[in-house]
């Protein structure tokens, strides 16, 4: 099986629990680091699926790596190659496809519940899911939906949370979250968190059980990446 090419933004570090998902059912994968001096690679061929994590920027920052990464979704959708966007990669989805990226009405940080749409949902990709879980976000902007998805996933801060198109999934929410990225961005994206509202949580609410929540949270991720994933091992 050629690998899962997983593009990270701007922080170099392994992708979480989506890594030790795959590596556990012995998936090969490889990491691309994407930055002003590290341009996205637009090879295909050598490669199973395609997967876009977050960052710590906006689709509307511009920066000279972003035009190469929306080529790269576009012409993985053309040659039908699946794609996962996480929060960032799920927006750059969109706008590759003819979406506009905004700013929400507020931000969505922390623990917030995530419905399926179940009569949106013809390809099975709420399969084995709850009609509600929690998710764990960190985002300021929402995306529209591209045209032809099938809009799967809701929350009360930002409607669109999840998109499939084909066998490509668009997430705004963040599966692949460990204690120490929590803690980690709590560090690094503190200043976010000086306003309290319903949709923006204080860091004592995030990390109150903290334990259970990212135990309910994989379970979770490992139901909407098995989804995901068998419709790439189908293709292999």
């Amino acid at each position: 099986m050629k690998p899962i090419r997983i593009f990270r933004h701007m922080v170099c570090k392994p992708p979480g629990y989506l890594g030790d998902y795959l590596q556990k059912r012995s998936i090969p994968w490889e990491m691309v680091c994407v930055d002003e001096a590290n341009p996205v690679p637009q090879r295909t061929d050598d490669v199973s699926a395609l997967v876009f994590m977050g960052a710590g920027v906006s689709v509307n920052d511009q920066l000279s790596w972003m035009e190469g990464e929306l080529a790269l979704i576009r012409k993985a959708i053309d040659e039908d190659l699946p794609i996962l966007g996480i929060c960032f990669g799920a927006q750059m989805m969109s706008r590759a496809l003819g979406g506009e990226v905004t700013r929400g009405d507020d931000m969505e940080i922390g623990w917030h519940p995530v419905r399926g749409i179940q009569q949106h949902d013809q390809g099975g990709w709420l399969q084995g899911l709850p009609e509600q879980f929690m998710a764990f976000h960190w985002h300021a902007d929402t995306f529209t939906l591209p045209a032809g998805s099938r809009w799967i996933m809701e929350s009360d801060c930002y409607p669109h949370q999840g998109f499939a198109l084909g066998d490509h999934l668009g997430l705004q929410f963040h599966l692949e979250m460990t204690q120490s990225m929590i803690r980690n961005w709590i560090e690094r994206y503190g200043s976010d968190l000086q306003t309290h509202t319903s949709c923006r949580q204080s860091v004592e609410t995030i990390l109150q059980n903290l334990d259970l929540q990212i135990a309910r949270l994989h379970e979770i991720s490992a139901i909407i990446y098995g989804n995901w994933l068998n419709r790439v091992l189908c293709r292999v």
